[in-house]
């Protein structure tokens, strides 16, 4: 069997790339990834009869949108070309952000600081909202009022854009309400986390990113996005190899291609809509339960099994009720997602023997007794809010925080390009008349 290359499939029909992968996407076409896991390479002959029997007639509209942001492999997404499980290993996530946002941040990154009067004003927004209400809805009103009280919010050129991505996404955080820490028994971990701060060491680390020279340099681990998410999520005191994995998961999580929140916000962005209405745009979305939201589903599974001889039990009686069981299996990773066998790596070395990570090994091997699909990063990152006593919902904001990134990203494609997104129904009701 002989295998061509997307650009020489894409020649011999006579069609844009963009086109190849519709076709790829709708069954037309079957492709393999090459060793690297990025180039995608077609059956010659297969492309050879397609030629010869014509495009497809009568083809099911499809929005295709062309973007150098996100790659997908067979299991793990490439941003921009680079892996990003390997940059979820040695990468801080405002590194990573830069980078999906095209910006050479050079020797000394600029200060993820939000607008103090915003974030005050996000603030008292917050006072007269139902106590218990979950972190993504305190997100959106935060968005708001960020937008509301930033007036370079309209300026929509890339360094624009990318100091506005810095401001939103350290008010997001910074407008959470605080949890009041509680003081826990120190343990073995802690203590060997005091003399090894893992957050710190991950900021020192960065640097693998062709063009994004970012160092640490002066920015101490608390100044780091996921310290500071930390304290608006628990009430545990930090725990460094907690929230370095809670770093990992900000990295993994930084984007996704076509998402269905990144799309929307796309969308927002082709007309021109400023970078706050584009996030409150995708935040609407990334709540739904076959998205974002399939982190607080895994949470309450979680929460359901007491103890791990508990899993067999709820996950028969969620079965029996024909209930999906959320964090498992990934529309795209058909055979396993890379995402969350890393950060599920990195909880075991972070909490050996954490009695609530026991519960979702035990859910796991319930799901493999089953044959059912392997876990998705919203199970993993259910077992991280778990493990560190996050607050009901922390897995979304979490998602919401990374994401932050990839949307603005995807906004500054289309701000670049000019042209509005509007794609045509395929229209089966009644004849006009």
């Amino acid at each position: 069997m002989e295998w061509i290359d997307a650009a020489t499939a894409a020649e011999r029909l006579g069609v844009k790339p963009a086109t190849l992968y519709a076709y790829v996407s709708r069954g037309v076409l079957r492709r393999r990834h090459g060793e690297d896991g990025r180039r995608s390479f077609f059956d010659a002959a297969e492309v050879e009869q397609l030629a010869r029997r014509g495009q497809p007639r009568n083809p099911p509209p499809e929005l295709v949108i062309e973007s150098a942001i996100t790659a997908l492999g067979t299991d793990r997404p490439y941003y921009r070309g680079i892996d990003a499980l390997d940059l979820a290993k040695s990468s801080p996530f405002e590194a990573v952000a830069a980078w999906l946002w095209g910006v050479d941040e050079e020797d000394a990154p600029p200060p993820w600081q939000g607008d103090q009067e915003g974030i005050r004003a996000a603030a008292e927004a917050q006072g007269s909202l139902p106590e218990g209400l979950l972190p993504l809805d305190r997100l959106q009103v935060i968005t708001t009022v960020l937008g509301a009280t930033d007036s370079l919010r309209y300026q929509l050129d890339p360094a624009s854009v990318a100091a506005t991505g810095r401001r939103l996404i350290a008010g997001l955080v910074d407008a959470l309400p605080a949890q009041p820490t509680v003081d826990a028994p120190a343990t073995r971990l802690d203590r060997a986390a005091q003399e090894t701060p893992a957050v710190e060491s991950a900021a020192a680390s960065a640097g693998i990113l062709p063009g994004v020279s970012w160092r640490a340099g002066g920015v101490s681990s608390g100044e780091l996005i996921a310290a500071r998410l930390w304290g608006r999520l628990t009430p545990r005191a930090p725990d460094p190899a907690l929230v370095s994995a809670l770093q990992t998961a900000l990295v993994l999580l930084a984007d996704h291609e076509l998402a269905a929140s990144t799309l929307a916000a796309r969308v927002a962005a082709s007309a021109k809509a400023d970078p706050y209405a584009v996030v409150l745009t995708a935040l609407g979305v990334l709540g739904g339960p076959l998205h974002g939201g399939a982190s607080y589903g895994a949470e309450r599974l979680l929460a359901e099994v007491a103890e791990p001889s508990h899993a067999s039990r709820v996950i028969t009686e969620r079965v029996r009720r024909g209930e999906r069981i959320p964090g498992f299996g990934h529309s795209i990773y058909k055979n396993g997602d890379s995402r969350a066998t890393v950060l599920f790596e990195i909880l075991i070395h972070a909490a050996p023997g954490h009695f609530k990570l026991d519960v979702a090994q035990a859910v796991r091997k319930e799901l493999r007794r089953r044959r059912l699909p392997d876990p998705n990063i919203d199970f993993a990152l259910a077992t991280l809010t778990s493990l560190s006593g996050m607050v009901p919902g922390a897995g979304e904001a979490i998602f919401a925080v990374a994401r932050t990134a990839g949307w603005l990203a995807h906004a500054m494609e289309e701000y670049a390009k000019g042209t509005l997104l509007r794609p045509r129904a395929s229209y089966i009701g009644p004849p006009p008349r």
